[in-house]
């Protein structure tokens, strides 16, 4: 078993990347809420084309982490970039770049499946929104639920109705908060066959999961995130199972 800590300096595939590759780059990035240091000077970067998962305890600063470089939370210190963008001075143009899913969904209760994603359509400006967001319905298996209220849906409709609205306008970076949450065995495996895709589209995926399995089969290389610190990073074919949860167990104290 191998790995790395601190920076990541190679591509998903190995080979060495200059700087101005980077999709995701993060350089010495600190997120303070009062006296509470919930990101410790991070420093990561990940390829076009890369997906990445980031595993680590509660409270690591995963989600953070997350909302820093979506530009929902700005950093304290240090700077971000998603596609040679900085995710503080140029925001506006980070967010049309990026598709989110995090915790908050981001839907409106009181409109349709469809009329979500026809807004969503709408708001970035596709050429018909509403055959777009109709698509988007049949890709995650809710076109017989077009006409249903966002709070009328289970819990996992309402997480594929955001992952459809995370991919509406086919952005090249995605950043995925636990996109699993609330979906049945059918539903996780059509993500990562999902995630699969969008790489080899050329998207750039960065994923925060809680389950160390899955981290192997949604990403290339997978990095464990403790204490606001990246402490470990190894690429998916120099992990098993095995390796990926001692290395956890090492570099956390925690059983994943």
């Amino acid at each position: 078993m191998t790995g790395t800590a601190g920076v990541v300096q190679t591509s998903g595939n190995g080979e060495q990347a200059a700087a101005s590759v980077w999709d995701i780059e993060a350089i010495g990035v600190w997120k303070t809420f009062g006296s509470t240091e919930a990101l410790r000077g991070v420093n990561l970067q990940v390829s076009p084309g890369e997906r990445l998962a980031i595993i680590g305890p509660n409270g690591s600063g995963k989600s953070t982490l997350l909302k820093v470089l979506a530009t929902l939370l700005r950093p304290s210190a240090g700077t971000a970039r998603l596609a040679g963008l900085d995710v503080q001075s140029q925001a506006f143009e980070v967010r049309r770049l990026v598709g989110v899913v995090c915790h908050q969904s981001f839907l409106y209760s009181d409109l349709t499946t469809l009329e979500n994603l026809e807004f969503y359509g709408r708001m970035y400006r596709m050429p018909d929104p509403s055959e777009r967001a109709r698509q988007q319905l049949r890709l995650v298996g809710l076109e017989a639920h077009a006409d249903v209220l966002g709070r009328d849906l289970s819990r996992g409709m309402q997480q594929r109705l955001a992952l459809a609205r995370a991919l509406i306008q086919e952005p090249p970076v995605l950043l995925l908060d636990e996109p699993d949450t609330g979906l049945d065995q059918r539903w996780a495996a059509f993500l990562v066959d999902l995630l699969a895709e969008a790489a080899g589209q050329g998207r750039t995926v960065l994923v925060i999961t809680h389950n160390l399995e899955r981290s192997l089969d949604l990403a290339d290389r997978v990095a464990v995130l403790n204490n606001g610190k990246i402490t470990f990073t190894a690429k998916r074919d120099e992990l098993d199972v095995a390796s990926l949860k001692e290395a956890y167990l090492h570099h956390t104290g925690a059983v994943g």
